[in-house]
């Protein structure tokens, strides 16, 4: 009985309504169709590979997305600046209070 709902399900892993796909070998027992092959570059159009491949073109959409981009003013980055320093300075001071005490519990639990 297992055995006729496992025929009812398609599992080859073949995509879409190509009916000319011919399996080589069961499905479900882990073999590829014809048409569940992975695309190669040939397959994939050719305006695609062209723009990937060259770097002129590249360099060409960074400056372009660079152009977009709202830069901070002068205030903004000295204020995010001093932001960040006394973020890394309270850091510090926490971790080295924390290594400190840590230091000290431990020469008290074994220096007896």
């Amino acid at each position: 009985m297992s055995q006729d709902r496992d025929d009812d399900v398609d599992t080859s892993g073949a995509r879409g309504s190509d009916t000319s796909a011919v399996p080589t070998g069961k499905a479900g027992r882990g073999e590829t169709t014809v048409a569940s092959r992975a695309r190669t570059d040939a397959d994939r159009p050719e305006d695609t590979r062209s723009s990937r491949a060259n770097p002129v073109t590249y360099l060409q959409q960074v400056v372009e997305e660079l152009r977009k981009v709202i830069w901070p003013t002068r205030n903004q980055m000295i204020t995010y600046t001093v932001v960040v320093f006394l973020f890394l300075i309270f850091m510090t001071a926490l971790v080295s209070g924390v290594d400190f005490g840590t230091g000290k519990l431990v020469e008290l639990v074994f220096d007896r």
